[in-house]
């Protein structure tokens, strides 16, 4: 649904919001930040600022649909918000828009409401009540699955059903936050019986998050035509990998120690109307392969379903870093890289059954093109750790190192609309404890 909150002539009094490669005025992402000395709370990136919602909403700045949606994101997170769903969600996405742009009558009454972003602190923008991470990028599965099972890369299952698993959601922490190396059992193929200490081969995953808005009651199906009313936004997501734990733990029932330390989000939530002028259709799936279920199969969502995103990710290291060199790009990918569409996980999660809430986040599985270029792990771009990549400064890498630090970005362009980013998704590694 296209409106004037996508006109890319429109400009903002914010000036860093013009020309601004993530938070334009045609964006307005949500999130939850603390200023200078204050509480957490809602706000809204523009540009180089972030516009202090719930200062906003006392103001008297907003009306109707929108007053009650800027008054749910109080509190210092934004489940309430999120239940409220699209109709109160773009009403005060369009009364933000004409706060913020050049020209508002409220302009004097909005600049005091404006804090310099590099001052604040940014947050996870809900509580996160439950995780699940899917496995939607073909490709990863491919060629994971090729180091292991050269002949059979895919398992049978995999063209039928959408393939997930609950993580921990008490472990998942905003952009900036560094984490320590986890400890756990590992047993190389050279060793006879497993040994216990930091993990030898930590990678990332370069992944979409999907917040869920409107939730469903237990034992309700959310039909697939009606399941993109229950996203209410998406992040990027690295899904940190402690390889050599995952292969001793995870048969037979998945990954354990080896996801549960850590996964980092961005901390803005990109609402599916600022990527309205982005969707395209899902890619089609070759003759060979089969067509999805009924209860998977929409119509609408085959032909706009899919999001035309260019996905980053760079390394930075110790070595680089004490160079002046600049980060390592690991991988250029493509959110078209899911052989599921978001709805498609939504439905397929919920269709036993499962209650889904506000504030619940789904991974999409780490996507990678058929492209080395676009591999969106480590795993891959070093074929198992059996083709170190080597850097600018000397070093080389089969799996991250302590001191390394991985930012995802995430940008969408479209001739005629003004481009839009998620912000940076990053993290350090630390020495295990």
């Amino acid at each position: 649904m296209l409106d004037e909150t996508h006109d890319a002539t429109r400009l903002s009094f914010v000036a860093s919001a013009n020309g601004h490669a993530d938070f334009p005025l045609q964006n307005l992402p949500f999130g939850v930040f603390s200023p200078p000395d204050g509480a957490p709370r809602a706000g809204v990136a523009i540009g180089e600022s972030i516009l202090d919602l719930e200062a906003a909403q006392a103001a008297g700045l907003f009306c109707s649909d929108a007053d009650v949606a800027a008054l749910a994101a109080n509190g210092g997170a934004l489940n309430a918000l999120l239940a409220l769903g699209a109709a109160a969600r773009r009403s005060l996405r369009a009364q933000l828009f004409a706060l913020l742009a050049e020209g508002s009558r409220d302009e004097a009454r909005v600049r005091p409401l404006l804090h310099d972003a590099q001052d604040c602190t940014l947050h996870l923008p809900a509580r996160i009540g439950d995780y699940t991470d899917f496995y939607a990028g073909i490709q990863h599965a491919t060629n994971v699955g090729r180091l292991f099972r050269p002949d059979a890369p895919l398992l049978p299952n995999y063209k039928y059903v959408p393939i997930g698993y609950h993580g921990r959601a008490s472990s998942i922490i905003p952009s900036g936050t560094a984490l320590h190396r986890p400890n756990g059992q590992r047993k190389p193929a050279t060793d006879e019986t497993p040994s216990f200490g930091p993990s030898r081969n930590l990678d990332y995953e370069l992944e979409l998050g999907i917040w869920i808005g409107p939730g469903n009651a237990l034992g309700t199906p959310i039909p697939i035509s009606e399941a993109s009313a229950h996203i209410a936004g998406y992040c990027l997501l690295n899904d940190w990998s402690a390889r050599d734990i995952q292969g001793w733990e995870y048969q037979p029932l998945g990954p354990f120690l080896a996801k549960s330390f850590g996964s980092t989000i961005s901390p803005w939530i990109i609402t599916p109307e600022a990527l309205a002028p982005f969707r395209v259709a899902q890619p089609p799936r070759p003759n060979t392969d089969p067509r999805p279920m009924d209860y998977l199969w929409d119509d609408e969502d085959q032909q706009h379903g899919a999001l035309a995103l260019t996905l980053d990710v760079h390394l930075m290291t110790p070595g680089l870093r004490a160079k002046g060199l600049p980060a390592h790009r690991l991988g250029l990918s493509d959110a078209r890289a899911m052989y599921w569409t978001a709805a498609q996980l939504v439905t397929h999660h919920a269709c036993a059954g499962c209650n889904l809430n506000p504030g619940d986040l789904l991974g999409t599985g780490t996507l990678s093109t058929a492209e080395e270029s676009g591999y969106g792990s480590l795993l891959e771009i070093s074929h198992g750790g059996k083709q170190p990549v080597a850097l600018a400064s000397g070093e080389m890498r089969r799996f991250l190192e302590d001191g390394d630090e991985v930012t995802l970005s995430a940008h969408a362009s479209r001739e005629g609309y003004a481009r839009i980013g998620f912000g940076a998704c990053h993290g350090t590694i630390l020495p295990a404890r």
